[in-house]
């Protein structure tokens, strides 16, 4: 298994953003709230990272969507940008496309995904690098397993948009079932802590924005401002880039305002945005609307998003569409105002921003907060002056830029004086205008990012940092595990102490590509203590409480798998349960420590058919559970999707060990499904009865031999720890 060596071989480097659509063309900019600047500064900062002679792979890592309602390019698995930039497609909450507050029950999938993908990849990266909250926790819990270098970008914080949402009369309630705002906090406080570095666009996210955070710590921070395409953003005066269809499009953009205006030949006022009522288009309109003078001097075209049918889309757009219509009724601007339905971001974007330079206009970003104003550098590049919000990110762009006027937003007399100001004044016009097309390629090009970007990365690589509260050691262990001996505890590995001494000794030897687990009913604590008490070496994962919990070894300390306890509480309702069985005599409900989140634990003293009964209860009842009768005594009962079998079915996804490359033994019903299957069975000569049927299974083993001695024969009869790595996957999506 390879091994990382930054000092002598380039870089693999993975970019995480989770909810949006990307894809290697025609970025869906504006399609909804989800496909903002963020898809594109990602997109972005990927390409210029791949084109750098230091990287080796870089890979952007998103969720798979196979949807009607999408393109089909979103449901390719990998998609090949160039050489060395693929974006990699995980599903993740299903197939459907949704908006991002919906996937965060969703995302330990996507890191049991990730995982599996880096092992097959065989090789770590040199760094994660995520892209909002939900990246953020996905990341959060890659550099605990492996301790991988962790850089976040958070684009919009939890805190801030909680802020705005109750001053605009939303109730706790409200924004916690639409938004899970909480779930979002917790999230960032988690990657602040975690992330070794955090990059923001502006000075003002990091102490207005991130300083509401207690793990915040300024050492982390650094502000790296992202860059314009200076390819499709140039100087509008610059006629010699356009190519015969840039001048078609030219053509065809005039003609689509044309459609709108009186007067095509005025200054044209642009604003470019999500109908998002934060935006604050309607403050735009206002200015315009009881301005009579500037509008007599300009036009105004928004292109706020893209739409088919305003009654179809979400609220929030909805309201702000249709608040933006009933405005422009109101103030009568028919044939001074463009409100197009659609438009390309790639190609008709820049040209209207050159457009808009051509008349002498300006463009305005009204937005009343703005974390950083990604337009307002692309109207820079093309030469047209800007009229902003005195918020946020525009500070910084404005201040290095010089290129246009900061406004108080919240007052629409404030916008239409600046626009007069900068109509009027020609020489301003064209100061701000110069200053935009300078300044411009001397902070804001991906270029200056990415030198700035590889001297932090450098430093990062070089500090050696040793992260606390991970289980590193656990993760790094069975990334380069190739196999996997799993043994229940009772009557299996215990029974005969010189037995039991003596598989100690083998587990003790045996090479550090195999990994030792052990699955059993008992609890952890129990577990634990027993093994110890039998002079067992500690397992590197424990499968305990019949499959209802997975822990995982790092240094002697067992950190419990969220990601098993999001698979499998699905439709697990414990109380109901309970209640639901209260009625049966023959069932004595077990001492309170054995009873577990997801195990519901009985005493049955026999069968007669008292377990169909059970079952048919729950059954009629609509509950679906599994039900495991063992040592015919023990009746527990867990979630559908929790047994021995699948939690060591899910291991094996997971870290990608193919199924022919796990060695399971037990000797009762409750270690019945892990024994069947592709996995190599190995049942102890003193089994219960309960399994005697599964001697026709293929890849079942009945030793001669008892207890622990049974799976060292098991061992030997399947020649195991001679058996040659392989390199198959498993090919179980079906198991998530």
């Amino acid at each position: 298994m390879k091994t990382n060596n930054n000092s002598q071989r380039k870089l693999y480097i993975q970019l995480y953003s989770i909810h949006g659509l990307f894809r290697g063309h025609d970025l869906e900019l504006g399609r909804d709230a989800d496909t903002g600047g963020q898809t594109k500064y990602v997109m972005e900062l990927a390409q210029t990272l791949s084109e750098d002679s230091r990287v080796d792979k870089v890979e952007l890592i998103t969720r798979k969507i196979k949807d009607k309602t999408v393109s089909s390019d979103y449901s390719v698995q990998e998609e090949k940008i160039n050489d060395k930039f693929s974006i990699i497609r995980f599903r993740c909450g299903g197939r459907k496309y949704i908006r991002k507050e919906l996937l965060w029950d969703h995302l330990e999938e996507f890191v049991d995904k990730s995982i599996k993908h880096i092992k097959s990849v065989g090789r770590l990266p040199d760094v994660i690098h995520s892209h909002y909250a939900d990246a953020g926790y996905v990341c959060t819990e890659l550099t605990k397993f492996f301790g991988i270098p962790f850089i976040h970008t958070g684009h919009s914080l939890g805190k801030d948009k909680l802020r705005k949402l109750e001053s605009q009369g939303m109730s706790a309630e409200e924004i916690e079932k639409r938004y899970k705002i909480s779930r979002r906090i917790e999230a960032e406080e988690n990657t602040i802590y975690f992330a070794d570095l955090i990059i923001t666009s502006t000075s003002q996210e990091i102490k207005k924005q991130y300083g509401d955070y207690k793990n915040a710590n300024e050492e982390k921070f650094r502000v790296i401002p992202p860059g314009v395409d200076l390819e499709k953003f140039y100087p509008y005066y610059e006629e010699n880039k356009r190519s015969e269809e840039i001048k078609r499009l030219k053509g065809m953009i005039s003609e689509k305002l044309l459609r709108f205006f009186v007067d095509v030949d005025k200054p044209l006022i642009l604003a470019l945005c999500r109908p998002d009522a934060r935006k604050n288009i309607s403050g735009l309109i206002t200015a315009y609307g009881e301005d009579r003078e500037l509008q007599k001097k300009a036009n105004l075209a928004i292109f706020a998003g893209i739409r088919k049918d305003i009654q179809t889309m979400p609220d929030n757009e909805r309201e702000v569409l249709t608040e933006i219509l009933l405005l422009m009724d109101k103030y009568n601007l028919y044939g001074k105002i463009a409100i197009p339905k659609r438009h390309d971001t790639q190609f008709e974007v820049p040209e209207l921003y050159r457009i808009a330079a051509e008349t002498g206009g300006i463009f305005v970003n009204p937005a009343l907060t703005e974390p950083f104003g990604l337009t307002l550098i692309e109207a820079a590049a093309s030469g047209l002056p800007v009229v902003a919000t005195d918020d946020g990110g525009p500070r910084d762009i404005l201040r290095n830029c010089k290129h246009g006027i900061l406004i108080d937003v919240s007052e629409p007399k404030n916008i239409s004086a600046a626009l007069n100001k900068t109509l009027d004044d020609k020489n301003l016009w064209n100061e701000f205008s110069e200053n935009g097309i300078k300044n411009v390629k001397e902070i804001y090009t991906w270029k200056a990012h990415t030198k700035k970007y590889f001297e932090e990365l450098t430093t990062l690589l070089n500090k050696n940092i040793k992260k606390e509260n991970t289980f590193a050691e656990v993760g790094k262990k069975l990334f380069t595990a190739e196999k996997l001996i799993v043994t229940d505890i009772d009557n299996t590995l215990l029974g005969d102490k010189n037995y039991t001494r003596e598989f100690s000794e083998l587990i003790k030897s045996v090479h550090e590509n195999v990994r030792f687990v052990v699955a059993t009913g008992r609890t952890l604590h129990s577990a634990l203590e027993t093994l110890s008490a039998n002079g067992v070496p500690a397992p590197d994962v424990i499968i305990s409480s019949v499959g209802s919990e997975i822990y995982y070894n790092t240094g002697g300390e067992f950190v419990y798998s969220k990601g098993w306890e999001a698979h499998i509480l699905n439709q697990w309702n414990r109380e109901k349960i309970v209640r639901l069985l209260k009625g049966f005599d023959f069932l004595t409900y077990q001492e309170e420590e054995a009873q577990r989140k997801y195990k519901i634990s009985y005493y049955l003293e026999e069968d007669r058919g008292f377990v169909e009964k059970v079952k048919e209860k729950l059954i009629s009842s609509k509950i679906k559970s599994n039900v495991i009768f063992s040592h015919n005594r023990f009746l527990d009962i867990i979630p559908f999707r929790a047994s021995k079998g699948k939690a060591i079915r899910y291991i094996s996804y997971r870290w990608n060990i193919p199924y022919e490359k796990i060695l399971v033994a037990g000797d009762s019903g409750n270690d019945e499904e892990m024994l069947k299957g592709e996995l190599l069975g190995v049942v102890v000569s003193n089994y219960s009865s309960e399994l005697e049927h599964l001697r026709d299974c293929r890849r079942v083993y009945f030793s001669k031999t008892p207890y622990a001695g049974g799976i060292i024969d098991g061992i030997k009869h399947y020649n195991f720890l001679a058996m040659e790595p392989v390199d198959s996957i498993n090919s179980t999506e079906d198991l998530l």
